[in-house]
């Protein structure tokens, strides 16, 4: 025995040193990973929108002490904040490990600590999973991870309102797979740990728990038995129930005495804040035996009040009135209400809402005033539904797809969406007020999937909703066709999926591929269908495969509902290189291949590493080499993230994965291949996007701008050289010009300055009259545009330091750190701080612009606002408020041409070259009517207003301080021995030519108080010039010359003057006072006295 235990603790020692080292491994692996991602925080992606409609809401937490500020839970957006009632939402979860969320709770002893439950409280197809409960203790600014990390999806959160340490979870649990944390989980210690206090099986969870209002220890629970995969959804069991805890959560006891005898689904309580003794239960159960309860003892019997029940794949949610005890609404598809303690129910009147409703608060001091949170969003009233004011501003909305067309000179991006239609907008625009709701439009209704555009005439457009309902829409118009196939005679119905692949050919644009079970190929946009193949799915029957370990009844609860049809076709690619090479995935996991059009299929099976019968999200043909096909699986719905990511060379004969590094908890829904660089891959996942440059060898996630989401989908605009993600549930995100990644070594180079692509030119419009929201108010919702700009992207290997930030660096590392010389401290500081210096030329190689920027090491953006320098005088002070009136600074527009930008550094005053210069084009837009018609002209005369603008700004900046100077000379005449009579004259004599001055530069301001009439000031002159023609690309007016003449003419001999009362005057002045010991004045050099 003696000799075992060395054994065992040589093991055991062996054991913790190769964890140790293992840890610290992926320690390292993260930080690498994390470094790379920052030195790419440069390309920043723009969210575009649109909040024209939202996405689902889970839950709210009003603030009790004031219901101005409340927190939104969103199905698959985060959680957002509001301390205006809604005028404003802010993201506030924008980081942490999930983006679905199922509820928010506030502690009731203090409103600043907010608790979430991560992952979906609902259980329909789309539904997003989570990573247990946060805490945060700042309102909201800063989040912990508190645990339940296995739970996936939490239907409820309490605080025991005697003590903040004590907190109830409901875990519903995974939907996908048995096991997980599941049950009601209590903490004692504020979250530090957890203890199960009600678990009832591995496949069940606990839906929802309430507390007494009038006695905390006293606890019900909803035991919730559910299991969706691709091919079903059950939405109950056996195990489905009540139950009631009178001790804290220590023992439970079931209370289904009254409740249906068959198997129950989702069961919603509600204790009745106007009355407690009664608690409300609205009951999913199978064999149509569901319906609406109440107890008044507790739960220890229950009545049935009627038949009113919904879904408990979406709803099974009820908030009780705080005033009537007999009112109690329901969340369903239209928001429902009882005024009779649950006997009948009527729709509450929803006609300019949203419907599919989730969540609701009512405001206890006034009960018709109320928040719904529905699949469009968050809808307010204060009459009790007669009338809704809709949140536009809250952009949650949730793409299953996106899509891109060729439009010129701005692309147009189209997506469907989860219960709000599918949608078409810009991808940028000409305004200076950003993209706003009203730029988006409707091309078909329902649940949207696919759209695509025809490559040729955006006009026509492909959009379809749920199960293949497939329209061509014309965008001139407004007016759609159905197009979708339909069974030929004696033909049996096809089996369409939820989301159905939709294709344009590469080769023909008239040709659309569509499919359900079988694919179908129109050559002339959909007015006829032909199937060119056979089922290609596996056409395994669904009711034979087990669900929690049996085979289960047609009557059981939900049984197939709100679940597409099983065996059908969800992914396709044709080859960009062959026309009869074709590629389909199914939900049952097969990929056929196709290279003669259609006559015949290879069907493959098996994939190496990838579950039997995982699902094909997506296929992409290689553009590049007709061999390459890549292909993402999708095995979440059976309870794996794992990301499945492969390629085949041969035609999707074989397959490799290449995952490489992509995080294992994360599903891939969609990839992309550039179209210049068959090695630059895009890869969609549950929590972002990534990029490999290797083929996928190496993956590296792209994150600026972009919060933790799903990329459910990725297009290309080739032209653009963007990336448009398609994210479920905070809309759509473009990365302009991702160009720079094709190049992107950071090993190889210390610094580079990469392609810029053409810059379009245009005056900016202000469709709202002012800049930014103008006087919309601060709900008024913007995506980010792009302006009129080149986008300058560029490396640097390691950020530029001062000689103190690298003593300082080397100091941290330092046990002894011994004091600088004088003259190192001294260099130190005057030492200027390091610049990187870009330089734009035209084309003759006159400097156009110099543009300075923070030297920060990695992958970054600036731009060129296609502007020479502003000539307004240099002001220091930032301005005290925004002013929507007062124009900022810009030079005058640059002509069209052709352009170059070269890159230096500025270190310790020395100037060093960094890249070789890259050109470009700078191309106007053709969006004007009257264009001037000599554009080189134009702006020549704009900088000759410009540089006269200039010059008078400056002289207007010159008089104020001579003014001020002479005000300090009135004073200092009276402290100098000098006789005061002659000098007070000599100053009196300045200051009327000064005001002489004044009046000619300015204005008259006696004389226009008389209504005097009077010619326009100088300044007035070339000032309304600025204002009327700067910023415009139409031919000068002749007013406008002929006024630039005058104000030119007039300014010469004035400026002249201006100088003669400096030297000849104000100079000598300054001179006989400081000979005679005169106080200070500004611009005096003092003279010593001789003693």
């Amino acid at each position: 025995m003696n000799k075992v235990y060395p054994c065992l603790i040589s093991a055991l020692l062996f054991s913790l040193t190769i964890t140790a080292q293992s840890q610290k491994q992926k320690s390292q692996a993260a930080s690498n990973q994390e470094e790379k991602i920052l030195a790419l925080a440069g390309l920043k992606f723009r969210n575009v929108g649109p909040a024209l409609t939202s996405g689902r809401i889970a839950d709210f937490a009003v603030n009790p002490e004031n219901p101005k500020e409340y927190y939104v839970a969103t199905a698959s957006g985060g959680i957002w904040k509001t301390v205006n009632a809604g005028t404003t939402y802010e993201p506030i979860f924008d980081s942490q490990g999930s983006y679905s969320t199922g509820c928010v709770t506030l502690d009731p002893h203090n409103p600043k600590v907010v608790w979430v439950g991560t992952g979906e409280n609902n259980n329909q197809r789309s539904v997003s999973y989570g990573d247990g409960v946060y805490l945060s203790r700042d309102s909201g600014k800063s989040w912990k991870n508190m645990g339940l990390k296995q739970s996936e999806h939490i239907g409820s959160i309490l605080v025991d309102p005697r003590d903040s340490n004590v907190i109830y979870v409901a875990a519903i649990g995974p939907l996908w797979s048995a096991g997980g944390e599941r049950g009601v989980y209590k903490s004692v210690d504020g979250g530090q740990s957890w203890n199960a206090v009600l678990s009832i099986d591995e496949h069940t969870g606990i839906n929802e728990v309430i507390m007494d209002s009038r006695n905390p220890d006293i606890l019900y629970a909803t035991a919730f038995q559910r299991r969706r995969h691709v091919f079903t959804y059950l939405g109950g069991g056996p195990q489905s129930g009540v139950y009631r805890s009178t001790d804290a959560g220590e023992t439970w006891t079931k209370i289904n005495k009254g409740l249906p005898k068959v198997d129950m689904g989702r069961v919603g309580l509600s204790q009745s804040p106007a009355n407690p003794d009664i608690l409300y239960a609205i009951v999913e159960a199978a064999q149509g035996e569901g319906g609406f309860y109440r107890s008044t003892d507790q739960g220890e019997s229950w009545e049935k009040r009627g038949d009113y029940a919904t879904s408990g794949n979406y709803y099974q949610e009820i908030v009780a009135d705080p005033v009537n005890p007999d009112k109690i609404y329901a969340m369903d598809t239209w928001l429902h209400i009882s005024v009779d303690g649950g006997k009948t129910f009527k729709v509450l009147g929803e006609d300019t809402k949203h419907v599919d409703n989730h969540c609701m608060w009512i405001n206890p001091q006034d009960a018709d005033h109320f928040l719904v949170g529905c699949d469009g969003g968050i809808y307010e009233t204060f009459d009790g539904a007669k009338t809704w004011h809709y949140k536009p501003n809250l952009p949650i909305i949730q793409f299953y797809k996106v899509a891109v067309d060729n439009a010129e000179p701005f692309y147009n991006i189209y997506g469907g969406t989860q219960d709000n239609f599918s949608l078409g907008g810009p991808s940028r625009s000409i305004s200076n007020n950003g993209i706003a709701n009203s730029e988006w439009f409707v091309t078909n209704g329902g649940d949207g999937f696919e759209s695509q555009v025809d490559p040729n005439d955006p006009n026509i457009v492909y959009a379809q909703a749920q199960y293949g309902y497939l329209v061509r829409y014309d965008r001139k118009s407004g007016e759609s066709v159905g197009i979708q196939p339909k069974p030929r005679k004696d033909e049996v119905a096809y089996r369409w999926n939820w989301d159905a692949p939709l294709t344009i050919s590469h080769h023909h644009p008239t040709r659309i591929y569509f499919a359900a079970n079988k694919l179908f190929r129109s050559d002339n946009r959909g007015n006829s269908w032909e199937v060119i193949s056979d089922d290609l799915t596996q056409q395994i029957d669904r009711n034979k495969l087990k669900v929690m370990g049996k085979i289960w009844s047609v009557d059981a609860v939900a049984k197939n509902q709100s679940t597409s049809p099983y065996g059908t076709i969800v992914a396709f690619s044709e080859s960009p290189l062959n026309e009869n090479l074709l590629f389909v995935g199914t939900d049952d996991g097969l990929i056929q291949i196709t290279n003669d059009g259609g006559d015949s299929w290879t069907k493959i099976s098996q994939f190496p590493g990838v579950p039997d019968r995982t699902y094909v999200n997506t296929l992409w043909a290689s553009q590049h080499d007709e061999q390459v096909v890549y292909a993402a699986f999708n095995h979440h719905k059976y309870g794996d993230f794992q990301p499945y990511l492969y390629k085949s060379t041969d035609q999707g004969r074989s397959w490799t994965a290449i995952s490489a590094n992509l995080p294992k908890r994360g599903s891939v829904y969609a990839i992309a291949e550039d179209h210049e660089d068959p090695n630059l891959l895009f890869a969609g996942t549950e929590f972002g996007v990534f990029f490999s440059n290797s083929g996928g060898q190496q993956w590296t996630q792209l994150k600026g701008g972009l919060p933790i989401i799903a990329v459910r989908d990725i297009a290309i605009q080739p032209r653009e050289n963007d990336l448009v993600l398609g994210t479920f549930g905070r809309g759509f995100y473009v990365l302009d010009d991702y160009s720079s990644l094709r190049n992107y070594r950071p090993d190889e180079t210390e610094a580079a300055l990469f392609a810029v692509r053409d810059a379009w030119l245009y005056q900016e419009s202000t469709p709202l009259g002012l800049p930014k929201r103008s006087f919309q108010g601060d709900s008024y919702y913007m995506g980010e545009n792009l302006p009129s700009v080149a986008l300058i992207t560029y490396y640097l290997k390691d950020t530029l330091k001062t000689q103190a930030e690298l003593r300082q660096a080397r100091e941290k590392k330092a046990e002894d750190n011994p004091y600088p010389s004088y003259e190192n401290l001294l260099a130190e500081q005057q030492e200027p701080k390091p610049k990187l210096l870009f330089t734009i030329k035209d084309e003759a190689g006159n400097i156009i612009r110099n543009i300075s920027t923070k030297p920060q090491a990695g992958l970054q953006r600036l731009t060129w606002d296609l502007r020479y320098a502003p000539k307004n005088p240099v002001n220091l002070v930032p301005p005290a408020y925004y002013n929507p009136f007062a124009t900022p600074p810009a030079g005058a527009m640059v002509p069209p041409g052709t352009y170059q930008v070269a890159m230096a550094k500025l270190v310790d005053g020395e100037v060093t070259p960094l890249a070789e210069p890259v050109s470009f084009a700078v191309k106007a837009l053709d969006n004007t009517t009257l264009p001037a018609d000599d554009r080189q002209e134009l702006v020549e005369f704009q900088q000759e207003v410009t540089q006269l603008f200039r010059a008078v700004r400056g002289a207007q900046e010159s008089l104020k301080e001579i003014q001020n100077q002479m005000k300090h000379i009135e004073i200092a005449i009276q402290q100098v021995e000098l006789p005061y009579d002659k000098v007070y004259t000599e100053v009196q004599e300045i200051q009327q030519e000064i005001a002489t001055l004044n009046r000619e530069l300015n204005a008259d301001r006696v004389a226009a108080k008389l209504d005097k009439g009077q010619p326009p000031s100088i300044a007035s002159r070339i000032s309304y010039i600025v204002f009327e023609q700067s910023n415009t690309t139409t031919q000068p007016t002749q007013t406008h010359r002929d006024s630039y003449a005058i104000a030119k003419e007039e300014f010469r001999p004035w400026l002249q003057r201006l100088k003669t009362l400096i030297s000849d005057k104000i100079q000598p002045l300054q001179e006989k006072l400081e000979q005679a010991g005169a106080p200070y004045t500004p611009y005096a050099l003092p003279v010593i006295s001789q003693f």
